[in-house]
């Protein structure tokens, strides 16, 4: 949902509760850290401003006595200790009550500090730092005082306060007033609208509360807030490495371009089998820093993450005879994953595993099959709940076997757990296959618009897939049940004719038709720009190499 102007209470408003606003400063400064592993940290800068009128620039400045900043994004960064920063064309301006952070991973070299940030617009009155001893290694931190912010509508008009009491100033998501509506709009509706309205920092992600998502949101509420997702595919899930299989290391730059493209949500699929010990799956150390560190690039540019234990080499045979060896390997890995992100908050999703299937039967599943295949799913859902923490009620996304819509139907058990509401089942899409997938087919259009017969598959075309995704709607969203469309796309044919205009059709088409049915449509990259690839951005630079297929993926979200 798109609002053209940010509504906000006047200053009349706010004294008529006894709140007083200062206006002494210009603007509250302050480090934050956001998560911290030992060897490093990254952590964010939030300049506030506490005035009456626009900002317009900012800089900033601090300095370490050991750390040393490795990377930064959303800032114009300066210096090597002491540091600066400054704004960039696109957040130079911040309107009174306004938060803006730019943010920044650092080597410790010792302890993780938390220094002062100065600056001509940096008012003493606000504290300008946050101690990590005070917080968890999760993403989170202390909610910003209303006291010292001084609101002024920027619109001619403003909501009467009679609508509601001065205790909705803190709202339950974890923003802090003017960062969030009255308490008569709803957790769930004010995280959905997102900025300008709710204007979400790291400074609002408290370990009691999330910045998006309050405890009170079921799994299908859940789905309408992660709008259309993005996999950043052929990376994390190479098996003996990130960049295996051709793709550049991740980026924050990269992360922070698929947002801006509109996307909302990360599918983070995760090859995890790198042993220090393979005889007891221990995953190493190193590894699994980075994967966290990825998160952490997501949950910088505030994206909702979905990672899940991918292909990695297709241990997960769902036989009787590798019943107990792939649940008792599952236990020790999700074990091992969760406990490591117990304290993230609920933007963070675990997906148990991908595309469950019996190697090169492609049929539909036996009982033994299917049966074996849901038992993983059960397995993944004890283990992730054993950890406690955050994990305790964290949303879980099982799969139908092999992803099939109709094998999902017909055969998957939702597993039993310990909490209501909280489980998500998940299903990919790629019909028709000789469109969509084989490169060595002469089916090249699909359909209404198709003008070749011979060229075009007499079957999944538009009134299938509508059948397909309301499916998933009437046996699982309609349950209780959010629905995740974890895969879906079609290999571009650069030495096919038009092929384009069917491709960017296909995908519109498919996104909206789940959307509206309400799953959560997240497109499969595999960062490929070449024949036969699906990629989106350029994985170097974020620069969109699609933008007419993106606009139709992510239009069905407005």
């Amino acid at each position: 949902m798109k609002l053209s102007r940010l509504k906000l209470w006047s200053v009349a408003a706010l004294l008529g509760m006894g709140l007083m606003a200062s206006q002494a400063q210009s603007a509250s400064c302050r480090y934050v850290v956001t998560n911290s592993w030992g060897s490093g940290a990254t952590a964010n800068i939030e300049i506030t401003n506490t005035g009456s009128t626009v900002l317009n620039g900012w800089s900033v400045n601090w300095s370490y006595i050991n750390n040393r900043i490795t990377n930064s994004w959303n800032a114009n960064l300066s210096g090597s200790n002491p540091y600066s920063a400054s704004n960039l064309s696109w957040n130079s301006s911040l309107q009174p009550g306004q938060t803006i952070t730019f943010g920044m991973q650092v080597n410790a070299n010792g302890a993780i500090e938390t220094p002062v940030v100065t600056g001509a617009i940096c008012g003493s009155s606000t504290p300008s730092s946050v101690s990590s001893s005070s917080r968890p290694s999760s993403l989170s931190s202390s909610s910003r005082s209303s006291s010292s912010v001084s609101v002024t509508s920027p619109s001619s008009s403003s909501r009467s306060s009679s609508s509601f009491s001065s205790s909705s100033l803190s709202c339950p998501q974890g923003n802090s007033w003017p960062d969030c509506p009255p308490s008569t709009w709803s957790d769930a509706y004010c995280a959905l609208i997102g900025p300008p309205i709710c204007v979400r920092s790291s400074s609002s992600r408290s370990s009691s509360s999330s910045s998006s998502v309050s405890s009170g949101v079921t799994s299908v509420e859940l789905t309408r807030l992660m709008g259309i997702g993005w996999n950043v595919g052929n990376s994390l899930d190479a098996v003996g490495g990130e960049t295996n299989w051709g793709n550049p290391l991740i980026t924050q730059q990269l992360i922070n371009s698929v947002k801006a493209a509109g996307f909302k949500t990360i599918r983070l699929p995760v090859a995890w089998s790198k042993f220090s010990d393979a005889q007891n799956f221990v995953i190493q150390t190193a590894w699994m820093d980075r994967v966290e560190q990825v998160v952490n690039y997501a949950l910088n540019a505030d994206m909702y993450v979905v990672m899940n234990i991918h292909w990695d080499g297709g241990w997960m045979q769902p036989t009787y005879a590798q019943q107990n060896y792939v649940n008792n390997r599952l236990t020790i890995m999700w074990t091992q994953i969760a406990n490591r992100f117990k304290n993230y908050d609920d933007r963070l999703l675990f997906a148990g595993t991908n595309e469950v299937m019996v190697d090169g039967d492609y049929g539909t599943p036996t009982v033994e099959y299917y049966t074996v295949q849901n038992s993983f799913n059960q397995t993944f859902v004890d283990t992730v709940r054993a950890t406690g923490g955050k994990n305790a009620t964290r949303h879980l996304v099982v799969q139908g076997f092999n992803t099939n819509i109709d094998h999902t139907v017909n055969f998957a058990a939702i597993p039993v757990d310990t909490v209501s509401d909280r489980l998500m089942m998940e299903v990919h899409y790629y019909d028709p296959y000789n469109f969509t997938l084989n490169t060595n087919s002469n089916i090249t259009q699909w359909g209404s618009i198709a003008t070749n017969p011979n060229a075009t598959e007499t079957w999944a075309n538009e009134a299938y897939t509508n059948a397909q995704f309301q499916k998933m709607k009437t046996h699982f969203v309609d349950q209780g049940v959010g629905v995740i469309l974890g895969e879906y796309g079609v290999v571009s044919r650069l030495n096919v004719s038009g092929h384009a205009t069917y491709r960017n059709y296909w995908n519109e088409y498919i996104t909206k038709s789940a959307y509206d049915r309400g799953l959560v449509p997240i497109y499969w990259d595999n960062g490929y720009s070449g024949d036969g690839g699906f990629a989106l951005f350029n994985r170097n630079t974020g620069a969109q190499l699609e933008p007419v297929l993106i606009q139709a993926i992510v239009k069905a979200d407005d």
